[in-house]
């Protein structure tokens, strides 16, 4: 009786493209280099030599090096999984989010039961702002892993985006049967809740949490809105999680999606009155720092405050703030010494503040004497109360 066997083709740069994916996400990037030069003279033209040059040039800050060496990858495998994603990955980081999703929805066709695609495509979905690509990909994965609590967890928070309320609390329901003292269902629940105008029906909810973690603050703030209570502030660390998610497409979604053009309106108004810049501005809420782009360099200060570290990392790039401060809007107005500025904004972020009793007459203090104060609210009924919170939480 013969017998035959197979000898499995050797790799012959397995191990150095094992070595470099783990000298870059140490950051140890000469020495990938090094790896990959090596692994490019043992095999010249192989894709995933090229992808992990462009994740390596992607840590560097490289942008424009990472797109060159992913897309060549792509262009020496165009079905090939791995390197598409990677490419979509950096699209939708770059905010390019049209080619994002159709090279994601590619790559999750080419490997459909691919767990690490499908987290990427989500991903991807997510950042575009695209809840109903998210939500098929989502329903996809419970497919393949029925009951996964993440996946649960993400499309019940994307169908309540959706208004889908019922099927969100079924989903929340299912979790809290399973786990009942998961704060994140719990939670969630409650501002599905709130969302469809069934407050009471939060307060068992509310009252679990707090038991869970006593004198929360963003407990606290959600149980009172079950008890149809609005409280005259929200918590800063509800708002500082909400823009620390947004950061890296605040800019995107509020300029391109939006046509978000208030800086710029407001920005024309300041240089209008002092063409020779020679002034000081207070930009409280300075997000990303869109003001501070129409604005430019100053004769003077432009001191940027808010409570997101990330929002204040991607101002910070524009390089036309002389200062941040990482703090709550209305304890910075309250701390700084009066006749500073000859000009305060708060662009879209009063709305987060709730009563402005104090924060104006603060404002009216550390102005200088004709200095000017802009700002913005929701509109509401004149005959309405003064302050109400809407359905988006503002």
């Amino acid at each position: 009786m013969n017998t035959r066997t197979t000898t499995p083709i050797a790799d012959p740069i397995r191990k150095h493209l094992e070595t470099a994916r783990t000298q870059i996400g140490k950051g140890e990037l000469r020495e990938a280099a090094q790896t990959l030069n090596e692994a490019q003279r043992k095999s010249p033209g192989d894709a995933r030599i090229f992808m992990l040059a462009g994740l390596m040039a992607d840590k560097s800050g490289n942008v424009k090096g990472a797109f060159e060496a992913l897309r060549k990858c792509v262009a020496m495998a165009p079905d090939w999984g791995p390197g598409l994603l990677e490419l979509a990955l950096l699209l939708a980081r770059q905010n390019q989010f049209k080619e994002a999703v159709e090279t994601a929805e590619k790559v999750a066709a080419l490997e459909p039961r691919n767990p690490l695609v499908l987290a990427g495509v989500i991903d991807i979905a997510h950042r575009a702002g695209h809840t109903e690509m998210a939500v098929k990909h989502l329903r996809r994965g419970l497919e393949m892993v029925p009951g996964d609590v993440q996946l649960s967890q993400l499309l019940a928070q994307d169908l309540s985006a959706l208004s889908q309320y019922e099927e969100a609390l079924q989903l929340w329901g299912g979790l809290l049967e399973q786990q009942p003292d998961n704060q994140y269902a719990l939670l969630g629940r409650v501002k599905t809740l709130l969302a469809a105008g069934k407050p009471a029906k939060a307060i068992a909810d509310t009252t679990a949490l707090l038991a869970l973690v006593p004198g929360d603050s963003v407990y606290a703030y959600y149980n009172a809105l079950a008890h149809g209570i609005t409280p005259a502030h929200q918590p800063v660390e509800l708002n500082r999680h909400l823009f620390d998610g947004m950061a890296e497409v605040y800019d995107q979604h509020m300029v391109r999606g939006l046509r978000y053009q208030l800086p710029k309106i407001v920005a024309d108004k300041i240089l209008a009155r002092y063409p020779e810049k020679r002034l000081n501005v207070l930009d409280l809420g300075c997000g990303t720092g869109l003001l501070g782009v129409c604005l430019g360099r100053l004769d003077g200060f432009l001191i940027g405050v808010d409570i997101s570290s990330k929002m204040v990392e991607q101002a910070a790039r524009h390089n036309v703030y002389d200062r941040f401060h990482t703090v709550n809007l209305l304890e910075a107005l309250e701390a700084t010494p009066a006749s500073i500025y000859e000009v305060i904004t708060a662009l879209d972020v009063f709305i987060y503040a709730g009563d402005l009793s104090e924060a104006i007459p603060n404002a009216h203090r550390i102005l200088l004497p004709a200095g000017d104060f802009f700002f913005s609210c929701e509109t509401a009924a004149e005959d309405g109360p003064d302050l109400v919170l809407q359905p988006s939480g503002r």
